[in-house]
């Protein structure tokens, strides 16, 4: 019997039976390929919230940064699907502002699962009906396959003229047991017209004998080419004139009407012209900005969202189909202005997605922004990357997507994001103005809702590439980032009270840029890539042994570095825990007591989960650390500054020669932009 070859139906039974190959819904799959037990799920602390990390998401060379609340949603909702629930007959639709990652997270995605899919034991199958040439109604067309890349099982069950015999069937040739079989009948769907006519017209030839119609079926691996729309498939907007319902559900094909005789059979209709029908087999349908459409084609998505179903001239074609959208905020609010819309947006699963706010996350999308490839001049020659080009990018950027609040400065919002300490301010703050703002009805004033995107960032890091000075010292210097993030606003952003807000919010990332030139160059005159985190580590460790009991006259205090497990001594100087905690304007014992016991609090909670945190998220107490060592402790020629700005005499010429060499040799700078920020350093531009 044929049926039982390599590639027959029954062949393809015993392996479903034996585990060896799979038949799930769409919905059910991607629920396994994010859970399967090999895949990593961390659990989060992100603005406040505990929440999940899905590692699968964060493997390979350019994955997705951030995006936790989303794609819990989104897990949450295939699964809720996978599982029966109300989701199944519904669109995933991510709603936010252009380049925030909306698109990247969708094709991530399909790009996971058709990986996925082509691991042995988890491929999709689907069937052909051959010999067609012996039913005599079908020309010169002999083999013809489901249009919508139906699995199997669909057929087997769909084999017989009625159920009860489709599952004797599958009980005598599959060998399923009566549980098997009702576990196969939960994802029961009727074949798609043209497959059933076909079937029939079979039927008709085989007589009453299995082995006969099964030696017109042939089972076929589904061919998971990105680039044939199979299995994950994605359909953009088009204009009104150009866009058609056509381009989703197919339509009559002239080539196939000269081969049938028959005027009646479904599949005189080519639905592989269409996006749908070729993720019909347990894909993923992805409508890039889904409100764009004009009506017809977003009424033609609420029968498919709702039934899931192919409908052309009363014949229906069953989808198993997985259907995420994107749109843009705009798009979306004038859609919702148009009430009579209303269907389609109730049979959406609405997911709001806001822009990166931790700046740590952002150095990775800098990054992404800056490309992986070697940069050139535009004549040609290497160009560098000014090593604090990326903290002064992404501080900037991330610093625009903060919304204006009375609890919290951007500054303190910035660091409380990224999970840092900020001074008497807590996570909960964050939390309730978070929660206070995520009730707004107007979506642009959510948390994280507006801000300069991550195209914008790429706009700005080209206006940069551009710029004569970046061409002719051969150097991205990072203090130019703000004037192109200026130009970028002052071109693109339309709103004057936006503008105004981010160019106030540059004035923020200067300072911060300042400060951290600061430590860049105290780490520089030390000769040492990590001197103020030493120093900053030392003040810490200095009042945590301040009051120790085994202190002796020497003030030596012997304590176990968390890092190495090693036994160490430290020296306590009075003098510099003072000079620091002036610096940070506790000028009363009760201050600074008070800060103290927050630093050893801070101290006893991260050293416990992260043996290697170094405070040097402190910014306070960083630059704190470094105005005493810069400020008090230099005093070659007065101070620093002096003696870099005034290289009149040998002794500064050797200093700035040394500073130079170190920036070049141990802090990753160039001639060029170590020169620069030498020369910036000395400017008092941008204090706070």
């Amino acid at each position: 019997m044929n049926g039982n070859n390599a590639r027959g139906l029954v062949h393809h039974l015993e392996h479903v039976r034996e585990g060896n190959r799979r038949f799930e819904n769409g919905f059910q799959s991607l629920v396994r390929m994010i859970l399967e037990k090999n895949e990593v799920i961390e659990k989060v602390i992100v603005n406040g919230k505990s929440t999940y990390d899905f590692q699968i998401f964060r493997k390979g060379a350019k994955h997705v940064i951030g995006m936790f609340d989303e794609i819990n949603s989104l897990v949450s909702c295939i699964k809720d699907a996978a599982e029966g629930g109300s989701s199944r007959e519904m669109a995933f639709v991510l709603v936010g502002e252009p380049g925030n990652g909306k698109t990247f997270l969708v094709e991530t995605l399909c790009a996971l699962y058709r990986r996925f899919l082509g691991h042995e034991g988890n491929r999709r199958y689907t069937f052909n009906f051959k010999g067609l040439d012996r039913v005599g109604t079908y020309g010169k067309i002999t083999t013809i396959q489901s249009q919508t890349f139906e699995d199997p099982l669909i057929l087997a069950m769909n084999l017989m003229p009625t159920e009860d015999e489709s599952k004797e069937f599958l009980s005598r040739y599959g060998g399923f047991d009566d549980g098997g079989i009702e576990y196969l009948f939960q994802n029961y769907r009727p074949l798609g017209a043209c497959s059933s006519y076909i079937l029939e017209d079979i039927r008709s030839i085989a007589g009453e004998t299995v082995e006969e119609l099964l030696d017109f079926i042939e089972i076929v691996p589904v061919p998971l080419s990105e680039t044939l729309g199979t299995v994950t498939g994605k359909y953009s907007a088009k204009d009104k004139i150009t866009s058609s319902a056509v381009d989703l559900l197919g339509e009559e094909s002239i080539q196939r009407l000269l081969h049938l005789t028959d005027p009646n059979n479904p599949y005189r209709f080519d639905l592989r012209r269409g996006a749908l029908a070729r993720v019909g087999g347990g894909g993923i349908h992805f409508s890039d900005e889904i409100f764009k459409n004009k009506k017809d084609l977003v009424q033609v998505y609420l029968g498919v969202i709702q039934n899931r179903n192919i409908e052309i001239d009363g014949f229906r074609w069953p989808l198993d189909t997985v259907i995420i959208a994107t749109s843009n905020n705009s798009e979306f609010n004038r859609f919702l202005a148009e009430k009579e819309e209303a269907p389609i947006v109730d049979r959406c699963r609405i997911c709001y997605v806001a822009h990166n706010t931790d700046y740590r996350l952002q150095h990775s999308l800098t990054t992404y922004a800056l490309g992986n490839e070697a940069k050139t001049t535009l004549t040609k020659e290497r160009l560098h990357q000014d090593p604090n080009l990326n903290y002064a990018a992404s501080v900037s950027v991330v610093l625009t997507r903060l919304p204006a609040s009375e609890k919290l400065t951007p500054l303190e919002m910035m660091k409380l994001s990224a999970g840092e300490v900020a001074g008497e301010k807590s996570i909960k703050t964050l939390s309730e103005v978070i929660d206070m703002l995520n009730h707004e009805p107007d979506i642009t004033k959510r948390f994280g809702q507006k801000g300069m995107g991550q195209r914008d960032l790429g706009r700005a890091l080209q206006v940069l590439m551009e710029m004569s000075e970046t061409n002719e010292g051969q150097c991205m210097f990072a203090e130019d980032i703000f004037k192109a993030l200026e130009k970028v606003i002052l071109d693109y952003v339309s709103d004057a009270n936006d503008r105004a807000k981010y160019v106030a919010d540059l004035k923020i990332a200067r300072g911060l840029y300042r400060e951290r030139i600061m430590t860049e160059m105290f780490n520089a005159y030390m000769d040492e890539p990590q001197a103020i985190k030493r120093d900053v580590m030392n003040y810490v460790n200095m009042i945590i042994g301040i009051d120790a009991e085994n202190l002796g006259p020497d003030r030596m205090w012997k304590y176990k570095d968390p890092q190495t497990g090693k036994l160490k001594a430290l020296k306590i100087d009075e003098r510099f825990v003072q000079s620091v905690e002036e610096r940070l304007g506790l000028k009363t014992v009760e201050q600074r007591e008070s800060f103290r016991t927050s630093i050893r609090k801070i101290y006893g909670q991260k050293i416990s989960v992260d043996p290697n945190y170094d405070f040097m998220d402190n910014f306070d107490l960083v630059k704190a650390v470094t105005d005493v060592r810069l400020k008090s402790d230099i005093a070659g020629a007065g101070s620093l500054i002096g003696a870099l700005a005034n290289r009149t005499n040998e002794e500064n010429q050797k200093l700035h020669d040394r500073m130079i060499s170190t920036m070049l040799d141990k802090l990753g700078y160039c001639r060029t932009c170590a020169q620069k920020t030498i020369e910036y350093f000395c400017t008092l531009s941008d204090e706070n």
